[in-house]
């Protein structure tokens, strides 16, 4: 049975063991449920023609036993009518149609254990195909959520990157700010030692001209008049 030998694998499938081992289960799951399908109209056909042909081979084998009785019957009618030749001769058709029994009998067995390996085999991707009807819609759910969540993964890592860039700047700041500092500070050591003299001069000569030549001329004034 050609059919029965491609369809081994079938029977010790696993769906979970399978998704498993790929990449993309979303892909995977549609591209197995297209293959079951496909396998399961072959199967099906397959299985009409082999339980059709158990039929067949328990119908003859029936029809093979009937004759054996109908012979054995014959034989009795025979010798009940005193025909004893003719009595021979319907059991030695007899013993050829139990000869025969015996080949029909194991042929309609095979057929009986093709059938029952054929309608297994249905019904395991029957409910193969069920069961992963109802998963598809929850794994392309899940599918779903983890590329979102792949993705908010990615943000998280480029804020971060970009906190661990802001965060670098501020030390470049603090490095400026602490150069400026240490630049001012070197400048104010750098200059002269102020002299106080130089205040003092300043305090003495820095007379009120003005002033003076005002009072001079009132002077002046009062020395016209007398």
């Amino acid at each position: 049975m050609g059919m029965l030998n491609r369809f081994k694998d079938i029977m010790s499938s696993n769906i979970n063991a399978i998704l498993d081992k790929v990449e993309d289960p979303e892909k995977m799951i549609d591209q197995y449920l297209r293959n079951l399908n496909r396998d399961l109209g072959n199967v099906k056909a397959e299985t009409a023609s082999i339980m059709a042909e158990e039929k067949r081979s328990k119908r003859v084998l029936e029809e093979c036993r009937e004759e054996i009785n109908k012979m054995e019957n014959y034989a009795l009618k025979a010798l009940e009518a005193g025909n004893e030749e003719d009595a021979k001769k319907f059991l030695e058709r007899k013993v050829d149609l139990v000869k025969k029994e015996s080949g029909l009998q194991e042929a309609y067995n095979l057929a009986v254990s093709n059938a029952e390996k054929m309608r297994e085999m249905h019904d395991k991707l029957v409910s193969d195909i069920k069961e992963l009807e109802s998963k598809r819609s929850m794994l392309k759910g899940k599918m779903a959520v983890a590329k979102t969540q792949d993705r908010i993964n990615k943000i998280g890592s480029s804020i971060t990157d970009a906190n661990t860039s802001i965060s670098a700047f501020q030390r470049m700041e603090d490095k400026v700010n602490r150069a400026l500092d240490e630049s001012n500070a070197m400048a104010e050591l750098n200059k002269s030692p102020k002299d106080d003299i130089e205040d003092l001069f300043s305090k003495y000569d820095n007379k009120n001209s003005d002033v003076d030549d005002e009072l001079e001329r009132l002077k002046e004034k009062l020395k016209d008049r007398e």
